[in-house]
């Protein structure tokens, strides 16, 4: 690998000129180990108004597709948006096809039936074959709106279409049940006419799928409701409903299709059909599932987007965003060429690392940024320098920043010569551990604990390791790394990235060397530096950890 050029960060940082590009550009801004992604807090673009108008012909492109939407030209349609998602940012498709979709199906008049399903399955067929934050972004804009809704106390049929929509999106495998009993529960507690008419509309709409997912939290709502019920006996002037409502649940219980009026499952069960057919190679699992509360997406701006990896989020009352008070909209015009003279003060100088670092530099976020590194069509040695350039970033960091971390990752999982390329580049950076800054030092231990916490690289790139032999930077760096990992690794995790190493008969020393290094290090006066409960907890998972290290067979035993 070629030497890592120099940087100056902190001179560019005090240039007041400069401040809109600190917001945007991560390897540039006091991150507080927040993921931030580069277009934070600006509307970028070269020209404002070039910009607006690309925004239009978008819009009426996706408004033309949406309107020509129906089962039969599905699979032209989403393969057509998903075209557009690889040209366009994520942002801007998100928020157009929300909107767009938005108008097609939420109006004052009932919507049919049958024209809902199939928009939801359009969402559904994103969310899997695009990402999960497309499905995540239209769902947080509908129970938005729903919340607005519903206490607005309106006449029309906004709020049950907005319902349904809820519905089909659990119906077609974008959120799980969890989010469905939540609501449920919420409508149970208030107890009006209008939330008996929703409970009935969503029992109508996914209640034996309920049944079939999670029977005994039917069970459990169908027992508070018939609770609630007898409570309230007095406060209806009509029963009916009521009634109704108890049947259907009754119904629902006892698996009777029959007794709900109008229930026919064949027009989601032909839909599901194609929904399979359209994303068999992204797969149906519930790992792609939303597995999110209400609370959680009415209270994202305060809580952030925890669902969605690598959401950012500048809500942490506990974090000073004082620096980003300032008005952060730029003069048009002048964002590349501001961009282009970081890239000179950065020391990239040539024309491919310049490319690379811009497009990070400008991107929305980790994924589209992976995405238009990849259009680059660098090759070879070419495509090495994405790694160099990104791992020069993520050390010039004041504080560590994870947006680097999650594109390190994405590289990595996308193809195996990027692994290979990232161990070369750490390899580098460990034989000149000494002579790193401690802001580099630090940030390097996290990104190289990330890469290994998410299975992104093997513990294997610790075999140059040469543990007869460390000195201090070395014993330091891995001591901080194997505590993140033992620590801060869920335990199913850590077995399997420490049993990755277990088999290799190539890889003795390196097991050896780390089961002492565990011991010595680690181990030996964790209780004059932790509490008694994390002392108890290291040692715990360091006994896990050094069974992997011995084979499978120990585990069994």
């Amino acid at each position: 690998m070629g030497q890592s050029p120099e940087r100056a960060v902190g001179d560019v940082a005090t240039d007041s000129q400069a401040l809109y590009i600190l917001v945007k550009a991560p390897s540039l801004c006091e991150s507080g180990k927040r993921y931030i992604p580069p277009h934070m807090g600006q509307d970028r673009g070269t020209v404002g108004t070039q910009k607006t108008e690309e925004l239009e012909r978008l819009k009426k492109h996706v408004k033309g597709l949406i309107n020509r939407l129906s089962e039969p030209n599905m699979a032209s349609i989403s393969g057509q948006l998903e075209e557009l998602y690889m040209a366009h940012s994520r942002k801007d498709m998100n928020d157009t096809l929300t909107a767009a979709l938005l108008d097609a199906c939420v109006t004052a008049s009932a919507m049919p039936s049958r024209l809902m399903m199939e928009h939801v399955l359009l969402v559904s067929i994103l969310h899997h074959t695009v990402g999960i934050e497309v499905g995540a972004h239209f769902l947080e804009a509908v129970v938005r709106r729903f919340d607005g809704a519903y206490r607005r106390e309106g006449q029309g049929k906004e709020r049950e279409n907005l319902f349904t929509i809820v519905a089909h999106l659990y119906n077609f495998r974008v959120v799980q049940s969890c989010l469905i009993f939540d609501v449920l529960k919420k409508l149970v507690g208030t107890f009006t006419e209008k939330d008996i008419e929703l409970i009935l509309l969503m029992l109508k709409n996914v209640g034996f799928s309920l049944r079939k997912d999670d029977a005994v939290s039917l069970k459990e709502l169908i027992g508070e409701t018939q609770s609630k019920a007898s409570g309230a006996s007095g406060e209806f002037q009509d029963q009916t409903r009521i009634r109704f409502m108890l049947e259907t649940m009754l119904a629902l219980k006892n698996n009777d299709m029959r007794k709900i009026p109008g229930y026919d499952p064949e027009p989601v069960e032909k839909l599901r059909k194609l929904q399979r057919a359209l994303v068999r190679n992204s797969g149906l699992g519930s790992e792609t599932q939303l597995r999110v509360s209400w609370d959680n997406i009415l209270n994202a701006e305060q809580t952030g987007r925890w669902w969605i990896v690598g959401s950012a989020w500048s809500g942490a009352p506990m974090i000073d965003n004082s620096h980003h008070l300032h008005p952060q909209k730029q003069l048009s015009g002048t964002v590349g060429s501001e961009i282009l003279e970081l890239a000179r003060k950065q020391r990239m100088n040539t024309d491919i690392r310049r490319n690379v670092f811009c497009t990070i530099m400008t991107s929305e976020d980790f994924l589209d940024a992976f995405e238009k590194l990849l259009k680059l069509g660098l090759k070879d040695q070419q495509e090495r320098e994405i790694v160099h350039v990104l791992m020069d970033c993520c050390l010039q960091e004041k504080t560590y920043n994870p947006f680097y971390a999650f594109l390190a990752s994405k590289f990595c999982d996308y193809e195996r010569r990027f692994q290979m390329t990232f161990q070369f580049s750490i390899w580098d950076k460990f034989r000149d551990l000494e002579n790193l800054p401690a802001t580099n030092f630090s940030n390097l231990v996290d990104l190289v604990a990330h890469l290994l916490k998410t299975k992104s690289l093997s513990l294997s790139i610790l075999k140059v390791v040469e543990f007869s032999e460390l000195d201090k930077p070395r014993v330091h760096f891995l001591r901080k790394v194997l505590n993140i990992l033992l620590m801060e690794t869920e335990v199913e995790d850590l077995g399997l990235i420490f049993a990755r190493v277990s088999d290799n008969p190539k890889l003795g020393m390196l097991r050896e060397g780390l089961k002492l290094f565990i011991s010595h290090f680690l181990l030996k006066n964790a209780q004059a530096h932790k509490s008694a409960a994390e002392a108890n907890m290291l040692r715990e998972r360091a006994d896990l950890v050094t069974k992997s290290l011995q084979g499978k067979a120990s585990l069994r035993m």
